[in-house]
């Protein structure tokens, strides 16, 4: 949805390109806030299968108004000669449709993937193998849908008709939902296991509760469960861990600690809980560096089609590509450097670094970062030959300027290599790191790096244009971009994104991986 919707609301709700801009960062942010809603029910109380079952329902309802509002009189907004007139009714009928979108895929993104991994054993080598490698195919599969918006769909919209344009993902979505419902009766499901906020809130009390409680050397005193299984439904014990010491306080016995004969779990945790706790709070550091990347990855739906309106979009005489059609090759990069990574880069890393997975999580996700860098700089650099274009030839009132279009095509590349490394090795490593009831919370964690960093694009934005437009000047990003400097902006993401990866360095070096007590979580 995202691909062209920057071209929609300037064309049919007269835009200018930062108001655009800016609309289509804070709706792509909310997309990736509201997994946190979807996560947190989906682990306390519905199950991964029926939080995905009722959030699909509600996106295809969205998809629907969408198209309405697209298409049906008097809802779509009235267009002559001068432009489109769109009524403040009409604004705000496209805006539900896109925030309910946003409501709906706040189900569905947080628990799809974890879901898909939760149907291998862990405790099973060779499941737990297939584990890694389905990563690596279930985004592979999004990006040949991805592909498919990118290209034909964009076309569609563009050249029929926004309508048709929504209509056929609305008609997609609806088919994914009858084969995932068609699989049920083959499904692992994971039973909820309960509130993980109310979980985390625990551990803090009794923590602070027991400020005095000295933590004794002997960690076997430590309160746990004498079953082989956890107290907490469909998760394995966690093995006790030095880090955090301040929190193992929960887990020191007291003689105020029991009520009736039972442990009040607001004074007295078990240490699998006090792990939990841990677990997500050292995740936090590897989640906040995610940010700027995202930040980067914004700009294919924002800045690059943006970008891509000022250049030549005619292939021959009489074919003419939309500009929001080039990210067909970051899906295409995607799609062919996530095979290449699973069947030769692994089995190659394997030899050298005896790991299963050829690169730990952390070392994939920084390779990533590092590639991003170079997508911001590839950018820069060709904004910098644009305009010097525009300078030389006094080029500056032109609709488009005699370069192609396809000198974006690297760009796009570098950005869907980045996603290969970063981006799968940032869900499988919050997959993989999360407690077991807690994989749809931390999937969203994982998740919400990508709305900070759609919103951090509109703060840069909006910063940018308040600092650069100061005295009347135009400022870097003006509705004419032959009259900015579109590449000092991506030469800021470029310098955020390096301090982003010696920051990153630092954290991972740092972090250590959980210790799980075997057993399958029942």
């Amino acid at each position: 949805m995202s691909t062209n919707l920057v071209n929609y609301l300037q064309e049919r709700l007269n835009q200018g390109n930062a108001t655009a801009s800016n609309n289509v960062t804070n709706w792509s942010g909310t997309c990736y806030f509201t997994p946190l809603l979807g996560a947190f029910l989906a682990d306390a109380y519905l199950g991964r299968y029926w939080t995905i079952a009722s959030f699909s329902t509600i996106y295809v309802f969205g998809m629907i108004l969408l198209i309405l509002s697209a298409s049906l009189p008097g809802i779509k907004p009235s267009c002559d000669s001068s432009g489109c007139h769109p009524t403040s009714i009409q604004t705000a009928t496209v805006f539900i449709a896109l925030y309910m979108i946003a409501l709906g895929t706040g189900g569905i993104k947080p628990c799809v993937s974890s879901f898909g991994a939760d149907q291998f054993d862990e405790n099973d080598e060779t499941e737990r193998k297939k584990k890694s490698s389905f990563f690596n195919w279930f985004y592979f599969s999004i990006n040949i849908g991805a592909l498919i918006s990118s290209s034909v769909l964009v076309w569609i919209q563009m050249n029929v008709g926004w309508g048709w344009g929504f209509g056929i993902p609305a008609v997609a979505m609806a088919i994914a939902i009858v084969f995932f419902f068609a699989g049920s009766r083959l499904y692992r499901l994971q039973k909820p296991g309960g509130s993980p906020l109310t979980r985390i809130f625990q551990v803090i009390v009794a923590s602070f509760r027991k400020l005095n409680a000295n933590v004794e050397a002997d960690k076997s005193r430590l309160y746990e469960t004498a079953d082989e299984e956890s107290s907490i439904k469909g998760s394995r014990k966690l093995d006790h861990t030095d880090k955090l010491k301040f929190f193992d306080k929960a887990s020191v016995k007291t003689i105020s600690d029991c009520v009736k004969g039972s442990p009040n779990p607001w004074r007295l945790c078990t240490v699998t809980q006090v792990e939990e706790l841990k677990s997500i709070v050292s995740l936090l550091p590897v989640w906040a560096s995610g940010i700027i990347f995202s930040t980067v990855f914004g700009q294919m739906s924002t800045m690059f089609v943006l970008q891509g309106n000022t250049m030549d979009q005619h292939i021959g005489s009489h074919f003419k590509i939309p500009s929001a059609s080039l990210s067909l090759f970051d899906t295409l990069s995607f799609i062919f450097w996530a095979p290449v990574y699973d069947r030769l880069i692994v089995p190659y890393a394997r030899k050298f670094t005896g790991h299963e997975r050829g690169f730990t999580q952390l070392q994939r996700m920084g390779i990533g970062l590092v590639i991003s860098i170079f997508a911001m700089i590839t950018a820069g650099v060709l904004e910098v030959i644009r305009l010097n274009i525009v300078q030389k030839n006094n080029y500056y009132d032109l609709e488009y300027i005699p370069m192609s279009i396809f000198w974006q095509v690297p760009q796009y590349f570098l950005i869907g290599c980045a996603e290969v490394f970063y981006v799968i090795g940032q869900v499988e490593f919050f997959y993989d790191q999360a407690p077991d009831a807690m994989r749809s919370l931390c999937s969203a964690l994982a998740l919400t790096t990508v709305a900070l960093g759609n919103y951090l694009s509109t703060l840069l934005v909006t910063i940018v244009i308040k600092v650069t437009t100061s005295n009347g000047k135009l400022g870097w990003i003006p509705d004419n971009l032959n009259r900015g400097h579109l590449d000092y902006f991506y030469w800021l993401l470029a310098f955020l994104s390096m301090l982003n990866f010696f920051l990153y360095l630092w954290i991972a070096k740092w972090y250590t991986y959980k210790k799980v007590i075997i057993g399958y979580p029942q």
